[in-house]
C-alpha cells in the first residue's frame, strides 16, 4: 500500500486531492495546522503546527510527499508571513518527508512563478519550487495552475470572485502562450494530483494547463 502524507488538505485542491487518494486505495496521512468542520473519510488527520509536522513525519515512512498549502498576502498578513507559509513551511515539510523516506513530491505553485517576477506572490512561488528541486527527490511534480475555479472557499477574496466570474470571457482571450494562465478547475488539479501518484518514472516535470487536463482526463 503506497503512504501518502499531504499538507493543506483542508483547502480547495487539497481536500479533493486527499479524498481522491483515500479512495484509491492509498494511506493517506493529512497533516493540519487546525482543526475542520468536516472529517474525511479514510483519511488519518492529525493536527499540530507547523514546526511539529518534521518530527510527526520521521515515523511515517512515507512513499510520497504532496503539498497544497497555501496561503494569501492578505490572509498572512504582511510577507514575512506569506513567505513562512508559501516558502519556509512547504520546504521545511518536504525535507522532512524526503528524510524519513519519501522518494516523490508532489507540490502545487502558481502559473507565471518566475524568480524574476515583479510579484513578490510569484517570486515566493519560484524560490519555494528552486528549493524543493535542491531536495533530489528521485521525481519532482511541481503544478502550476491559474486562476482556481469550481469548488467552495473558506475565506472572502472579492477580487478572485470577480476574476472567476470573467473566466469564462478571459479564457477565450488567452491564445497561444497565454493559453497557461487561463483558469484551472480546482477538481481538475486534484485528479490530477490523483494520477500523478501513480507515476513511476524519476525526473522533474512542470505542469500547466494543458498538462494538468491531460492528467485529469
Amino acid at each position: 500500500m503506497t503512504r501518502i502524507v499531504i499538507i493543506g488538505a483542508s483547502g480547495l485542491i487539497g481536500q479533493q486531492a486527499a479524498e481522491l487518494l483515500a479512495a484509491t486505495g492509498a494511506e493517506v496521512h493529512a497533516l493540519l495546522r487546525r482543526p475542520t468542520e468536516n472529517g474525511q473519510s479514510g483519511i488519518i488527520t492529525q493536527i499540530a503546527r507547523g514546526d511539529e509536522w518534521p518530527e510527526m513525519i520521521s515515523g511515517m515512512s512515507p512513499d510520497i510527499a504532496i503539498s497544497c498549502l497555501g496561503t494569501t498576502m492578505r490572509a498572512a498578513g504582511s510577507r514575512d508571513a506569506f513567505r513562512a507559509v508559501d516558502h519556509d513551511l512547504v520546504l521545511a515539510f518536504a525535507k522532512a518527508a524526503r528524510d524519513a523516506g519519501a522518494r516523490h513530491m508532489i507540490s502545487v505553485s502558481s502559473t507565471g512563478a518566475m524568480p524574476a517576477s515583479s510579484s513578490f506572490y510569484l517570486r515566493i512561488k519560484a524560490e519555494a519550487e528552486e528549493g524543493l528541486r535542491m531536495l533530489n527527490f528521485d521525481r519532482l511534480d511541481i503544478i502550476r495552475p491559474g486562476l482556481l475555479t469550481g469548488g467552495t472557499r473558506s475565506d472572502n477574496r472579492p477580487g478572485e470572485l470577480l476574476g472567476i466570474m470573467l473566466a469564462p470571457l478571459t479564457d477565450m482571450l488567452m491564445l497561444g502562450p497565454l493559453a497557461r494562465y487561463r483558469s484551472t478547475p480546482a477538481a481538475k488539479v486534484a485528479q490530477a494530483i490523483a494520477a500523478l501518484s501513480k507515476c513511476i518514472g524519476k525526473g522533474r516535470f512542470i505542469h500547466e494547463n494543458d498538462s494538468i487536463n491531460a492528467l485529469a482526463g
